[in-house]
């Protein structure tokens, strides 16, 4: 798919969108991120819109430095998917008994599990190592260490916003089983925890957004948000997946020869450590998703339709 380029940036702004359609508001935090000295490239995905931090919708790859701000609070955010092996019409006409044991399975908004779920009792899930997995939360933020036995209970549920689980079906009639969610209060906490601390960091207090606030490679606090940041981001995975065991748990009882099988799973809040034009970079994707060469992705569709 051809792209063009922004006018007006420091470095290219590469957009997947016409530049003519873009509010003015998103086209500005564009411009304004190309300023920072650490940036190395940005793109632009045709949904881009205006967000709070960073602009909804486009891939900025920095060197030795990360913005806090344009990951956001809800880090890890992302989309799992299961195939089963259900055609529409093995479906009942009447679904709400099927909704009704889904809800309970997985708490949704403010709710959480009575007792923490032990991944380990769920049929067929793929993340393992959970043992080392809560042994690193003791080496998180001081800030969110009275926060372990809430982070337990939300693991495996829902949340609010524009998080959903749904069971739908393909351009096959084939039904599947989707869901997004992200790092739930935990991720929250840790990000703005963070935020207010690059806030108030020497280097950042001359930017054209406050939002644009960084860590710099080889500083405490950037190793302590890369720490916290990674850590979070598993926990939005772990969470989807738990959630989805959960789920296909409902489907195996309400139809006991059903079978699973594609599994897709890609965060589109996060941080990844990559390399373009030979170059190590930390890529920011706010509401993107990796594209490379045999990559699989889910791109929910809009609420307003």
């Amino acid at each position: 798919m051809p792209y063009t380029e922004a006018p007006g940036a420091r470095v290219p702004i590469r957009m997947w969108a016409d530049p003519r359609t873009v509010e003015d508001a998103a086209m500005d935090q564009l411009r304004n991120v190309t300023r920072l000295p650490w940036v190395h490239g940005l793109a632009v995905m045709p949904d881009v819109h205006y967000g709070k931090g960073a602009t909804v919708g486009s891939v900025i790859a920095m060197r030795d430095a990360v913005s806090p701000a344009a990951v956001g609070v809800d880090i890890g955010c992302g989309m799992t998917a299961v195939r089963t092996s259900l055609t529409a019409d093995e479906l009942p006409d009447d679904l709400r008994r099927l909704r009704s044991e889904l809800e309970k399975a997985v708490p949704v908004g403010f709710q959480m599990h009575k007792s923490p779920v032990d991944p380990r009792r769920i049929h067929g899930l793929t993340t393992g190592d959970w043992a080392t997995f809560w042994d690193r939360f003791d080496r998180l933020a001081s800030a969110v260490q009275d926060r372990r036995r809430r982070a337990e209970h939300q693991l495996g549920t829902l949340g609010g916003g524009n998080h959903f689980l749904e069971v739908c079906l393909d351009d096959e009639a084939a039904v599947w089983i989707v869901l997004h969610s992200g790092s739930r209060n935990i991720g929250k906490e840790l990000a703005e925890h963070h935020i207010e601390r690059a806030r108030k960091l020497p280097h950042n207090q001359d930017l054209p957004d406050r939002d644009l606030a960084v860590f710099v490679s080889g500083t405490p606090e950037m190793d302590a948000y890369r720490r916290d940041l990674f850590w979070a981001q598993d926990y939005a995975r772990r969470n989807r997946d738990v959630m989805m065991g959960l789920a296909c748990d409902v489907m195996r009882k309400a139809f006991p020869r059903v079978r699973f099988g594609q599994w897709i799973s890609c965060h589109h809040n996060y941080v990844a450590e990559e390399s373009y034009d030979g170059v190590d970079v930390l890529v920011t994707r706010k509401g993107a998703i990796r594209a490379g060469q045999g990559d699989v992705g889910i791109i929910p569709g809009t609420m307003i339709n």
